[in-house]
């Protein structure tokens, strides 16, 4: 029997996505759930499981091609029993075998079903034998293994930024799964890096190697992420009349909580920073300033109020900005705003989140302070209406009760909706916030 392994949906608002890698050749005998194709969307890179173990009969896509929600990307050959399973039977006596079109039926939005019985073993892949000197592909004419190689979606995407031919990779993590610094390996080892001869003496850029009227160029293809990100800053820019005000929070007595507080967090495998604070702060904050937790609806000319405090946070990745969303974040102690915090981090860093993890946000947060830098003017993450950016703290010299003491002083940038938010709410949220960021008491007592 053949099963159509069709693009499932993936999200409200993504219409199509595009092939960045095809993860098995036809012919290959794959298991359930084992990725066949990697797909970018304008949210995140994810991979296309095969939907019951078998045989792949056919690959209907080419890497770069964009294929609509429901296109068809494979044809998987299965044998009766796994075609079974992947589509239970209805309740009546089972009598005969599963019509061709009932086996097909689950592609269309089951795609993450688990199967109720043991589907067919597959075998597995050969691993790759270890090279001395791994070689590196050509950045202009790569030639890439699109087999079923042990690496997830971010590790694949660094390899082809870098060059490598996954195949000669030996993988050191658990099972033999390559890692970042087993690719990393690679490129330290390779003797030479390929590059034209009109560039020998520049660092190797991303992209086709071109010219313009004054000299060698690189041209790349801007990313389906990338893309959207231009296409959501230029209507914040356009739309939204954004006004940023600018303050400090004494966070000396917050910073010796935390370092105090260190180790019985690391005990736990969490790790404390300054961030669940900043997050917790804030979601209280929202809820003594609703307007700040709002959302204006210029064409009805209404403000919608959230009842819910879902905040975002910035993550700078490889392909660039991605902000996964901490839902109820007001009703949740710092250990579990720090434990939620490290895993959706992870997950973002290294492409394994869902749409989930990145919608419902009422208010982002941006951390500049983990890279540097002290206040900036962020760009409002629209239907939001205001955004904190946090800047890297530093010790002052500060009066306090007339005299000069060094104080931690963490810097703030809030930019807001002036169509909603006047400059006085903006600065009685920013004061509530750093009320809490100083006496972090109140924080640790919070429901």
């Amino acid at each position: 029997m053949t099963i159509e392994v069709i693009l499932p949906d993936l999200g409200d608002g993504i219409e199509s996505g595009d092939i960045l890698e095809i993860l098995v050749s036809e012919g290959d005998v794959v298991d359930k759930d084992q990725g066949i194709v990697e797909i970018e969307t304008d949210k995140a890179t994810v991979e296309v499981p095969s939907p019951a173990a078998g045989r792949i009969a056919k690959i209907h896509v080419d890497s770069g091609t964009t294929v609509k929600i429901g296109g068809l990307l494979a044809t998987l050959e299965v044998e009766v029993a796994s075609a079974s399973a992947a589509t239970p039977p209805p309740a009546a006596p089972p009598q005969s075998a599963p019509s061709a079109e009932a086996a097909s039926e689950p592609a269309s939005h089951a795609v993450n079903d688990e199967v109720s019985t043991p589907s067919a073993p597959a075998s597995e892949p050969p691993a790759a034998s270890p090279a001395a000197e791994p070689p590196l592909a050509s950045p202009s004419s790569p030639s890439f293994t699109t087999g079923p190689v042990a690496a997830g979606p971010a590790i694949r995407r660094f390899a082809r930024e870098v060059g490598v031919d996954l195949a000669a990779v030996t993988g050191s993590g658990p099972g033999g799964r390559i890692m970042r610094d087993d690719v990393l390996k690679v490129v330290r080892q390779a003797s030479q890096v390929v590059r034209d001869s009109e560039s020998e003496d520049l660092r190797p850029l991303p992209g086709t190697l071109s010219r313009d009227d004054h000299g060698p160029v690189s041209v790349e293809a801007a990313s389906k992420i990338r893309k959207t990100i231009a296409r959501n800053m230029l209507k914040s820019w356009s739309t939204v009349p954004r006004v940023t005000n600018f303050d400090d929070a004494d966070v000396t007595e917050l910073d010796k909580i935390r370092k105090s507080s260190k180790q019985d967090y690391a005990s736990k495998g969490i790790k404390l920073t300054s961030m669940p604070f900043i997050i917790k702060s804030v979601a209280m904050a929202l809820r003594e300033h609703p307007l700040l937790n709002a959302v204006y609806n210029d064409e009805a000319g209404e403000i919608v109020y959230k009842q819910y405090v879902n905040v975002g946070v910035a993550v700078d990745t490889e392909r660039g900005l991605v902000v996964p969303v901490l839902k109820d974040a007001d009703d949740k102690s710092i250990a579990v705003i720090a434990k939620e915090l490290a895993t959706i981090t992870e997950k973002v860093r290294g492409g394994s989140f869902s749409m989930d993890d990145l919608r419902g946000g009422t208010f982002t947060i941006s951390n500049l302070g983990s890279i540097g830098g002290t206040y900036s003017t962020p760009i409002v993450n629209v239907p939001e209406v205001a955004i904190l950016l946090v800047g890297r703290s530093r010790k002052l010299p500060v009066v306090v009760d007339d005299d000069v003491a060094v104080r931690l002083m963490m810097p703030l940038s809030i930019s807001y909706d002036h169509r909603l938010v006047d400059g006085g709410a903006a600065a009685r949220f920013l004061n509530e916030v750093i009320a809490y960021l100083e006496a972090p008491g109140r924080l640790l007592l919070a429901p």
